[in-house]
């Protein structure tokens, strides 16, 4: 599930943007100048966290919907990309806590040459969120993503198995087929009071 879907035309969260920015929002299509809209939000606090009050249920619904379905088909192992995880307290219901991070200057660079925005704009949009060393320090495990990319693959691979490792029996029971293993007993154990009660 990706942000573009929430806000994508039509849906929810799109109308919600319309109704609270106004029609010069979008584009020629009817769909939100996403540019725009992050150059209104991340120059003024108060309209970013307007907007992150206004997307915040689709957000969520969307990702777990995605989840559970991934639960249900016996994934073991989901990964979940959430940048804003620790400001929308969804580091809850996440383990491990994985933060890819990245040395200030590298950061600005990259976000510059990603968006072609400015450097204030940059620091604009990294000063509106956490900062990414106290991300760094919650964290599980750390990926370091300051070098070239085929050393930020192979710390990924690395935490790959680490995480696909066997489950702890807290962990198992959580899972979907300890789930069904705890509804399969009590079920079996529901029958066998019945039947021991008859």
């Amino acid at each position: 599930m990706h942000l573009q879907n929430v806000v994508q035309k039509g849906t929810g969260g799109w109308k919600k943007i319309v109704k609270t920015f106004g029609n010069n929002i979008l584009l020629e299509n009817g769909e939100i100048d996403r540019a725009l809209l992050g150059q209104i939000v991340f120059s003024d606090p108060a309209k970013r966290k307007l907007l992150n009050r206004l997307l915040a249920p689709h957000i969520s619904f969307g990702i777990f919907w995605e989840i559970l379905k991934l639960w249900v088909k016996g994934c073991t192992v989901i990964s979940v990309d959430i940048p804003l995880l620790f400001e929308t307290k969804m580091d809850r219901w996440t383990n491990p806590v994985v933060v890819v991070w990245v040395d200030p200057k590298t950061q600005i660079e990259r976000l510059m040459l990603r968006d072609g925005c400015s450097e204030e704009q940059a620091q604009n949009r990294i000063s509106s969120q956490l900062a990414l060393d106290w991300k760094k320090s919650e964290a599980d495990i750390v990926i370091n993503n300051s070098g070239l990319l085929e050393d930020t693959k192979e710390q990924f691979r690395e935490v790959l198995k680490q995480v696909s490792a066997p489950l702890t029996w807290k962990e198992r029971m959580r899972s979907r087929d300890g789930f069904l293993s705890i509804v399969m007993c009590t079920a079996a154990g529901v029958l066998l009071a019945r039947k021991n009660l008859a």
